[in-house]
């Protein structure tokens, strides 16, 4: 492996993925301004003309700054690698900690420092993102006071929760050999799930305020639901989505027996209890398709192989060199080999999103059909309908930017498939 040639094929990537994402972007916006002032014939009846432009320009408004933060990702991932600025962090670091406080200190510290760097570059940006953009077409309910307290919030629980396991990653590197890679692919299988088990009594409330829920005939409707479709949860709560954001949903978390239904309080504003249900009912039947066991199933087998491919990469002068980082004589280059190639990363993933956004739709349709059987399927469009209002969806979605990004089907042919409301 030459260097030239690591350097000649990650530009290659880069470069391609930004014309490809900027190619894609352009479409949308032309596409979604074109159809700006015409109500699609499907929902004449059931959405008006000023919040279809609603959901015209609150697309095109975010289209336009991730185009921004698209160029200024790309000049950053060039100053972090070829420029020299991930080596300059890790000489930085490696002179201030390793002397007095050791090598693991050092390695850790080089992540922190990285994460921080990164952290508040990107906070300009997701300043805007809310406080001009979400505040602009009304969904933004946050303060700034509440706004810096979650950034301190998520900086410390990340810590807590992603320090201890960095340091097992860097001990299993640093001690079991060749076969590292697989070692830690089985410690990081352990902590996701672990953590799936005690995110939403630990972690999730750290955030959120969560109550059970209080309305006696949507809680026997819904308690009805599941007894039915043979699903077992650990209760069913009402989280104060509203002092965020005016976006609703409502999910599932946990795993196995700490499985909890959670409704945003936003959402049980704007539906009614059939409507809700429908929508239980299809969330549901991403439980019953085995959907959730598949993408886990997924999600672990691609970070398997990414981690073999690292630990072949590892090995490999040229990969570093080719990246513009050089790992320091006497200190271990294992924290800098994980930042090199979570960086190196993403132009290369990038073009896998059409096939995983084409597997996910095609289980929200699957989750769709489920819902309909177990529910009123013209409750599931009329609820459908009014959240991608509430969230101001586009309903004119340009097909091949859909049909590369988007995880759910577009409504026009999501509601097709549905009872009419």
């Amino acid at each position: 492996m030459q260097a030239t040639a690591v350097t000649a094929l990650f530009v290659a990537a880069l470069v391609l993925s930004l014309v490809t994402r900027v190619w894609l972007a352009t479409r949308q916006i032309r596409h979604v301004a074109a159809h700006r002032d015409a109500v699609p014939a499907r929902f004449s009846a059931s959405v008006t003309p000023a919040a279809h432009r609603k959901a015209a320009d609150y697309t095109i408004a975010k289209l336009r700054f991730g185009l921004v933060t698209l160029f200024v990702g790309a000049v950053l991932l060039i100053g972090w690698t070829l420029l020299g600025g991930l080596d300059l962090l890790n000489a930085t670091v490696r002179s201030w900690v390793q002397p007095a406080w050791g090598d693991m200190a050092y390695q850790l510290a080089l992540l922190v420092g990285f994460s921080i760097v990164g952290s508040l570059i990107d906070l300009p940006g997701e300043w805007y993102a809310t406080f001009r953009i979400e505040q602009r077409y009304g969904f933004n309910r946050m303060t700034l006071k509440l706004w810096l307290l979650d950034g301190l919030k998520g900086a410390l629980v990340g810590a807590a929760v992603g320090l201890p396991l960095a340091a097992l990653v860097l001990w299993i590197m640093a001690s079991s050999g060749g076969l590292w890679w697989l070692w830690a692919w089985l410690a990081w299988v352990g902590f996701n799930l672990l953590l799936m088990v005690i995110y939403p009594t630990l972690i999730a409330p750290i955030f959120n305020r969560f109550v059970p829920l209080e309305d006696t005939a949507l809680k026997d409707r819904v308690q009805a639901l599941m007894a039915r479709t043979g699903f077992a949860a650990k209760g069913l709560f009402v989280m104060d989505g509203s002092r965020r954001s005016a976006h609703a949903n409502a999910y599932f978390t946990g795993l196995g027996s700490a499985k909890r239904v959670v409704f945003f309080d936003t959402l049980l504003q704007r539906l009614n209890g059939a409507e809700v249900e429908a929508v239980l009912a299809h969330e549901l039947g991403h439980f019953k398709r085995r959907h959730v066991l598949k993408r886990l199933a997924t999600m672990f087998g691609l970070s398997l192989a990414a981690l073999a491919l690292l630990g072949w990469l590892a090995q490999q002068p040229a990969f570093f060199a080719g990246l513009g980082t050089t790992p320091l004589p006497q200190a271990p280059a294992h924290a800098l080999t994980l930042i090199v190639f979570m960086l190196a990363l993403p132009p290369f993933v990038f073009f896998v999103a059409p096939l995983a956004a084409q597997v996910s739709r095609r289980h929200e349709f699957e989750a769709d059909a489920y819902a309909c059987a177990q529910a009123d399927g013209a409750a599931l469009a009329s609820a459908l309908l009014k959240l991608h209002e509430d969230n101001a969806s586009t309903l004119t979605p340009d097909p091949v930017y859909a049909r590369f990004y988007y995880s759910h089907p577009p409504a026009a042919e999501r509601l097709a498939a549905l009872p009419a409301p």
